[in-house]
């Protein structure tokens, strides 16, 4: 049984002071570490005016010391998902200070080891306290603030226990997601430590790196959608089958397919939970053959069908005993005697792409707000076989925005695109761009979907990119963020068959130009770091193994700022393909 968070310092502290709270690049971190570094948060905080801080840290063992110091302290933490200029912006005007990983700019506070003596931190905390805001989208497309109260988060916590606390017994506890969301914080962060389970500090997002560490020992899996989906097959899964306690996912819904690829590949078929910022779990799934998708209410959440089949729920995990209206549609079902329900799409313009939920009304909002644009619509699209949903964005531009269409549609495609940088994840910008005199309109003076997707052509059907003149093949790869550490990004991309530097280079077997490459490092080095304006030259360039069309490969980028550096490297499961150092110099031609 797990201790209940509002008594966890004190729980923790008669616990052996050399029991094994998690691992660190394979050191044991023992309990007597922990609370030093809990006290030293504490000690930091406690003289701090104000209450709302917000906190980003890469390392879970870290963070759940920062997170326990800081509610001893009286503090309320602001669950910051990254660290966006947008998110950035956003916070500062509701926080009164900054800690952790933040940018420099914000002068984020960090203690030094050992500044703590833990006076005011042995009593228990107040179940009503204030504990953390975390932030989701809402229906109208403006990033909500959600408070969790310390009970919230304790009542979860302790029914995770009761759900899959047996299965798991005393395994260690590793992720590939982050627990600056609500998702990975409470299986990652809170579970394991009320229940005495071992964390692994850092996030594994690269499979080579995850398969030994799973082989290590008992371990449960908290992962999502778009990890297990990459998951390849080539590598030695055997040590992981023996050892996996459990495969946890969430964030969306997990292909049938892919669920059972999991079972044979891992020995667990993963167990879904369904949920969100606002209602934390409602309900989970672990699919079976021949078993229908419906979704097993957690004990504590009571759930009925509102208008329009909305699902309505009511737990111990809301802020109060009403029932709150979801933006999903469902439906009854019954499954050995179980009453469970049926999941029939979303009411609303939150969307979810790559287990990462975009506001497709913020997105033309941004645009809108450039002066480019008199309207916008985004919409999401079907995937094409063997891709990802895209994004396509229908604008009629401004006098402004016409002018600069003039010159071709890349330049008018990069402002809009950079205005969106700062507000969306790099995976939700759009990828398919239609400019019109009017936006098309039915009978009832309405602009339809069906409208908008007739008037994607046909060449542009499933091109992922925003090529100049008539030719519209994609001229960058497929991205998604995998880490991102102060000047650190890593990404992986992916060329897709018809980009357009594969023309000619070669007929027979195409392969990705090194000059492309080295673009590309340069183009998404600009959209996570600020550069020097001029490219000077490239040192130490080594190009060891060629990328093939719709290959995955990770482009790490380490940026110095004080030599003006941008380095890059190019690597896969077959190894690395090419590297370099980038050298920038400052000017006036800086053209992001």
């Amino acid at each position: 049984m797990s201790d209940r968070i509002e008594h966890l310092m004190a729980a923790m502290g008669e616990r052996p002071a050399t029991g094994i709270v998690g691992w660190r690049a394979g050191e044991g971190v023992t309990n007597g570490r922990f609370l030093a570094r809990a006290r030293d948060w504490h000690a930091l905080l406690r003289g701090l005016p104000g209450r709302d801080y917000a906190l980003y840290l890469e390392d879970s063992i870290e963070f759940g010391a920062a997170l326990l110091g800081a509610w001893h302290a009286g503090k309320t933490i602001w669950l910051s998902a990254d660290t966006l200029e947008a998110t950035c912006a956003s916070l500062r005007a509701s926080v009164d200070g900054f800690l952790g990983e933040f940018p420099s700019e914000l002068e984020p506070l960090r203690p030094s080891p050992s500044s703590g003596d833990g006076a005011g931190m042995g009593g228990a905390l107040d179940p009503d306290f204030p504990a953390l805001v975390v932030f989701t989208s809402g229906s109208t497309g403006v990033a909500q603030a959600i408070p969790k109260k310390l009970s919230q988060m304790a009542n979860e916590v302790e029914t995770l226990d009761l759900l899959f606390g047996a299965a798991a017994g005393d395994a260690a506890i590793l992720a590939t997601v982050s627990h600056q969301h609500i998702y990975g914080l409470l299986f990652k962060v809170l579970w394991p430590l009320t229940s005495g389970r071992a964390i692994h500090a850092l996030s594994l997002a690269f499979p080579e790196a995850l398969a030994p560490a799973l082989a290590a020992g008992p371990c449960v899996l908290i992962a999502s959608p778009a990890h297990l989906k990459r998951l390849p097959d080539h590598l030695d899964w055997n040590g992981a089958k023996d050892m996996l306690r459990g495969v946890f996912s969430s964030g969306g819904p997990l292909a049938p397919e892919t669920a059972f690829a999991m079972g044979g590949l891992l020995g667990k078929v993963p167990v879904e939970v369904y949920g969100s910022s606002e209602t934390g779990g409602v309900a989970w799934r672990q699919r079976s053959v021949g078993a229908d998708d419906s979704w097993l209410p957690f004990p504590t959440v009571a759930w009925r069908l509102g208008e329009d089949d909305g699902l309505e729920v009511r737990s111990p995990h809301l802020p109060d005993g009403e029932w709150l209206a979801l933006a999903d549609r469902a439906e009854r079902a019954t499954r050995d005697g179980e009453q469970r329900f049926l999941l029939r799409g979303r009411s609303d313009r939150i969307v979810k792409i790559e287990e990462k939920r975009i506001s497709l009304s913020a997105m033309e909002a941004a645009i809108t707000g450039t002066g480019l644009a008199a309207e916008a619509r985004v919409i999401l699209c079907d995937p094409v076989a063997g891709e990802r949903q895209r994004v396509a964005a229908f604008v009629v531009p401004t006098a402004a925005g016409r002018a600069l269409l003039a010159g071709g549609k890349t330049a008018l495609n990069a402002r809009l695109r950079g205005a969106l940088t700062a507000t969306v994840e790099l995976v939700a910008l759009p990828r398919r761009w239609r400019y019109l005199d009017q936006m098309p309109v039915n009978a009832q003076g309405k602009t339809t979907m069906a409208a908008l997707l007739a008037l994607l052509d046909k060449d542009d059907a499933g091109a992922g990119g925003t090529g100049a003149g008539a030719d519209h093949r994609p001229r960058l790869p497929r991205v998604r963020e995998l880490e991102r550490t102060g000047e650190r990004v890593v990404l992986e991309v992916t060329a897709p068959s018809n980009l357009y530097y594969f023309d000619g280079h070669f007929d027979v077997a195409p392969i990705l130009p090194g000059v492309v490459q080295v673009d590309w490092a340069i183009h998404y080095g600009r959209q996570y770091f600020t550069l020097p304006a001029i490219f000077k030259g490239i040192n130490a360039l080594k190009f060891q193994q060629v990328i093939q069309p719709a290959q995955p490969v990770r482009l790490e980028l380490l940026h110095d700022a004080a030599k003006g550096n941008l380095q890059f490297r190019y690597a896969s499961d077959a190894g690395q393909h090419s590297s370099g150092r980038i050298v920038l110099l400052a000017g006036s031609g800086d053209d992001r």
